[in-house]
């Protein structure tokens, strides 16, 4: 087999053409070879491009010594130890696949590690905070159609524990009314089947039945529509939650919503395999993280309640 074809290459310092040409190449095998979603490869690209105008010169002659000296800048302007843990991945997966196909000699990052992530928990708003998130949309649920579907947004995002992503490709296929279901694609491709309470059953109803007023004769067949009848776009469906739970007392965006479902779920005596399998996580080490935020709520209720605490 052939070797692939050379992007325009200069023995000395690179043009920013350069970087671009191989950057094109890489994004597309990360989305046709390796198939991952479009915001995961929108965020690897914008993570390198990012590593690209810091390190300013030629892809060959980047080193692991280069690599380390970027990695301390990053350090040094203070940004966290996640981010510098997904732009070392997005650096190692980059150089790798360069290498691979030849478009580098050698592979600089193969040795290139990451600080280690401090696994904080996250903010988790009470049932209260939610109960009272909802209820405040609900009161205005009289205002009009998209009044009637932000409700939705909150009972689905939360009754389900889905991510503001998989919410915003629903389609109307998707619904399972027979059996209360949601089918979701999550990360990966990967399918899985959520189930849905009464009040977000009750919530889609509703939704359901005023949306031929906002649809148009264009409208896709998304679940939620935005207000020009398109598929909702993810900024709006966030607007809807970051309004809605600042009127409950505890300001989250959808992951906030996720995170409370897993979390609430615990609290109330579901097994962790079966909430990781709502959630969609590939390992249950992922789950596992909202099991430390039930055990730190118990201790601060202990340490607020017991005499001898």
């Amino acid at each position: 087999m052939s070797a692939p074809s050379m992007p325009s290459v200069h023995t000395g310092r690179m043009t920013e053409g350069d970087w671009d040409a191989l950057l094109r190449e890489y994004d597309d095998h990360l989305a046709l070879r390796r198939h991952l979603s479009a915001n995961t490869v929108r965020a690897y690209i914008s993570d390198l491009r990012q590593m690209s105008e810091s390190l300013d010169q030629s892809v060959r002659d980047v080193t692991l010594q280069v690599l380390r000296g970027w990695l301390a800048g990053l350090l040094e302007d203070g940004a966290a130890s996640s981010t510098i843990q997904r732009r070392v991945a997005a650096a190692r997966g980059f150089f790798a696949w360069a290498c691979e196909q030849q478009f580098i000699g050698e592979d600089p990052a193969v040795r290139l590690r990451s600080p280690k992530r401090s696994r904080r928990l996250p903010v988790v708003p009470g049932q209260k905070n939610v109960e009272e998130a909802l209820q405040s949309t609900q009161a205005r649920a009289d205002e009009g159609p998209l009044a009637v579907r932000d409700l939705a947004i909150l009972e689905v995002l939360y009754g389900g524990g889905i991510r503001v992503a998989e919410l915003c490709s629903l389609d109307l296929a998707d619904v399972d009314d027979d059996r209360g279901l949601l089918r979701v694609v999550g990360k990966g491709d990967k399918q899985r089947s959520v189930p849905l309470g009464a009040p977000a059953r009750r919530a889609l109803d509703a939704w359901r039945a005023v949306r031929p007023a906002v649809a148009s004769a264009d409208s896709p067949n998304a679940v939620f529509l935005g207000a020009r009848g398109g598929r909702i776009d993810a900024r709006v469906a966030r607007r809807v939650v970051h309004e809605a739970t600042r009127a409950g007392g505890a300001e989250v965006g959808p992951h906030g919503l996720r995170h409370a479902m897993a979390t609430h779920l615990l609290e109330g005596g579901a097994d962790l395999r079966s909430v990781q399998e709502i959630l969609g996580h590939a390992s249950v080490a992922t789950t596992q993280l909202y099991t430390h935020v039930s055990a730190e709520r118990l201790r601060a209720a202990f340490r607020q309640a017991h005499p001898r605490a």
